[in-house]
């Protein structure tokens, strides 16, 4: 199956204390790569998909290795784990050729503007979505770097 591949730019203010970008960075990383992908259906071509957009509902990261700054971006690669009736759980890997940075996964969950709740996917966002489903797991429970199994 296709990986939607979002090349993210760091910036000088990514960076904590360490050097590195900062664990809570790599949440924003991973919405523009989300909101990325979600736009490539949604308006322009007639469609009302995800017109009243998605909450996220959970989201998990694993750091692996740190990751400092450059001028060239780093590459996220997006998919789609598992989609529910009225939720989807996206994947991520941020990595360049070298090293995978973190693993990460996002559960989204379709929302209804004009009601304030939550809704069911439509058959439209279904299939879009699942072209890019992948059943293999993501990895995300592999050891950062440094890390000592217990």
């Amino acid at each position: 199956m296709a990986r939607h591949t979002y090349p993210c730019p760091l910036r000088w203010a990514d960076m904590d204390a360490f050097g590195h970008v900062n664990n809570v960075v790599y949440l924003r990383y991973l919405e523009e790569a989300r909101v990325d992908f979600i736009w490539r259906l949604a308006p322009g071509g007639g469609s009302d998909a995800f017109t009243g957009g998605v909450v996220v509902a959970r989201h998990e990261i694993s750091y692996l290795r740190p990751l400092v700054h450059r001028h060239a971006p780093v590459t996220i690669e997006l998919w789609v784990s598992k989609i529910g009736a009225a939720y989807v759980t996206l994947d991520y890997e941020v990595k360049d050729e070298d090293a995978v940075y973190a693993r990460a996964s996002t559960t989204i969950v379709p929302y209804d503007l004009e009601r304030g709740r939550p809704r069911r996917l439509t058959s439209e966002e279904e299939g879009f979505l699942a072209k890019y489903q992948e059943n293999e797991p993501s990895g995300r429970d592999e050891q950062p770097e440094g890390a000592m199994a217990v």
